[in-house]
């Protein structure tokens, strides 16, 4: 029986797939979600704000920022979140500058993630051939490429609260800065809605491609 059950999963090639793209995915949760936080984390404290090391989130222990509801997001739609890193503003220099600052840093850092997995996704494809091993393990680093291209484009939305916002509003006067930061509660909720029925998928996976399109471009010139 386990025999034949092999050599149906063998002989699958959807099958195989499924499996790469939720290992590549629960490796997002694991690794790369946590390593987001941990970059708004570290910004944060090296701009004053010790806030985060207090509350355990200068770590890349994914339990640390762990989100049920942003890691399904994830699996379902490839755009997700985890826990919100607290960050006082208060205890910055210059606020809302060093506030960007502390926002840039998480999906800079999956930008970088994304070149990382670029560039090994290009070099297994290269060497893999008709290899079906190699080929899956290619398969898996697009998928982590793929997936931290859409969690910078997420997060980079000049939407409150996602990282984008805090970028976008920081040349606001003041006084709308702090007034739009009042609402963000309310206005996630209806970012929520428009990722669910679809509306902001259009947008998304364009800005996605586009920004895929040039990390595929750039990581393919050696091979």
């Amino acid at each position: 029986m386990i025999r034949v059950l092999m050599d149906v999963i063998s002989g699958n090639a959807e099958f195989i797939n499924l499996i790469v793209y939720l290992g590549a995915m629960a490796f997002v949760v694991f690794c790369t979600l946590p390593l987001h936080e941990y970059a708004h984390a570290l910004v944060a404290v090296k701009l004053g704000d010790r806030t985060p090391m207090i509350a355990g989130r200068l770590s890349i222990n994914p339990m640390a920022h762990l989100s049920p509801v942003g890691a399904l997001m994830i699996f379902l739609f490839g755009f997700g979140y985890a826990k919100p890193v607290e960050v006082r503003m208060r205890n910055f220099k210059k606020p809302k500058r060093d506030m960007a600052l502390v926002a840039v840093a998480g999906p800079l850092c999956n930008i970088l993630q994304a070149f990382v997995y670029g560039f090994l996704f290009a070099f297994v494809n290269s060497k893999s051939g008709s290899n079906m091993g190699l080929v899956a393990i290619a398969y898996f680093f697009f998928y982590a490429m793929q997936v931290n291209v859409s969690l910078a484009v997420f997060n980079l939305l000049p939407i409150p609260p996602l990282d984008g916002s805090r970028i976008a509003t920081a040349l606001l006067p003041s006084k709308y800065y702090y007034k739009i930061m009042e609402y963000e509660r309310y206005i996630i909720i209806g970012v929520f809605i428009l990722l669910f029925t679809g509306v902001l998928s259009t947008p998304l996976n364009w800005l996605t491609d586009l920004l895929l399109g040039v990390i595929l471009l750039v990581v393919n010139i050696p091979f």
